[in-house]
């Protein structure tokens, strides 16, 4: 059996327009539930060996992976909620060292994520701070949430100040203050003997009772929804992060009590969308003189942010826009 952490070993006419990256899959990556005529429902991520894929690919300072590996797993978590064909992607902007912070996820599980840190001032932040939280890593700035529901239909985006000392608490500000939406939100990453894991458990309060028989009553359903609070809240990032320790139970030993319904669980994969063809296309739509300043000994050099793969085009064979009749 080869190695998932390595490139994939499909034969050239089946691959030569794939880059070199993981052909990894975690089966169960995504555990949904909900608590049986409560107004809860809830995902528990897990991302697994996927993590150490995704984050290893870059030479990342451990604290932007950490907080790249729990932005991978939250946006496997909201994705998780579509009702559509596409994507939910975040996207944090600041002026601290960690200047941006990008991941998405589509609607198949697909996942890819992408850090720019100024390492001079990381290393005066790390200094001072050894363990800085998200908050110290961004600085100001906004965080931005988008679903893309493809090139037919508008995207639909929302965007708040940055608040809060975790992601966590950044991603709660959202939903009270852009969705208006009560929700918990517990994420963590952490690199462990079998490397980079990441994991993320979100719950939503929905109307009534989640649309399952009669309707609760006002303080019934406020009853119900602060118990799931206090539930959730007990959960640790040893346990989040436990391969050994399945979702399906972790999420039993929270709400046992509670009348928890699981999901069917959903798949998570490596699914950076770059491609030879698709960069080739790019080059393309440059004049001939852009693509002339761009090349070096007659090579044109595009390297993909997201799984750090560079691909190399011969200048002779890219014909630049000037090019087209």
């Amino acid at each position: 059996m080869t190695d998932p952490l390595n490139p994939s070993a499909l034969p050239d006419f089946l691959n030569r327009d794939r880059p070199p990256v993981p052909d990894l899959v975690v089966p169960r990556g995504v555990q949904g539930f909900h608590l049986w005529r409560k107004p809860v429902r809830g995902r528990l991520v897990r991302l697994g060996p996927l993590a150490e894929a995704l984050l290893t690919r870059h030479d990342y300072h451990p604290v932007v992976s950490a907080l790249a590996g729990e932005a991978l797993a939250l946006v496997a978590a909201l994705a998780a909620g579509l009702k559509f064909r596409g994507s939910f992607s975040l996207q944090a902007r600041g002026d601290g060292p960690l200047s941006m912070l990008l991941a998405d996820c589509t609607d198949g599980g697909a996942l890819r994520g992408y850090a720019r840190a100024d390492e001079a001032r990381l290393r005066a932040l790390l200094a001072a701070h050894p363990s800085p939280p998200a908050e110290a890593l961004l600085g100001r700035g906004y965080l931005a949430f988008t679903c893309d529901q493809g090139p037919e239909m508008d995207r639909y985006q929302g965007i708040v100040g940055i608040e809060g000392a975790s992601l966590a608490e950044m991603t709660g500000h959202y939903f009270a203050t852009s969705e208006q939406l009560d929700a918990f939100v517990r994420l963590a990453c952490a690199r462990g003997p079998q490397g980079w894991r990441a994991s993320a458990l979100v719950i939503e309060r929905v109307a009534g009772a989640g649309g399952i028989g009669p309707a609760l009553d006002a303080a019934a359903e406020e009853d119900a929804w602060t118990t799931a609070l206090a539930l959730a809240g007990t959960v640790t990032a040893a346990e989040l992060l436990d391969d050994s320790l399945p979702a399906e139970r972790l999420l039993e030993r929270l709400f046992h009590a509670e009348g928890l319904v699981l999901h069917r669980a959903r798949a998570l994969s490596y699914g950076c969308r770059c491609s030879r063809a698709r960069l080739a296309g790019v080059l393309e739509g440059f004049p001939e003189a852009d693509l002339d300043h761009m090349a070096e000994e007659g090579t044109i050099t595009m390297t993909c942010e997201f799984c750090n793969v560079a691909f190399r085009f011969e200048r002779a064979d890219i014909r630049g826009s000037a090019g087209h009749g």
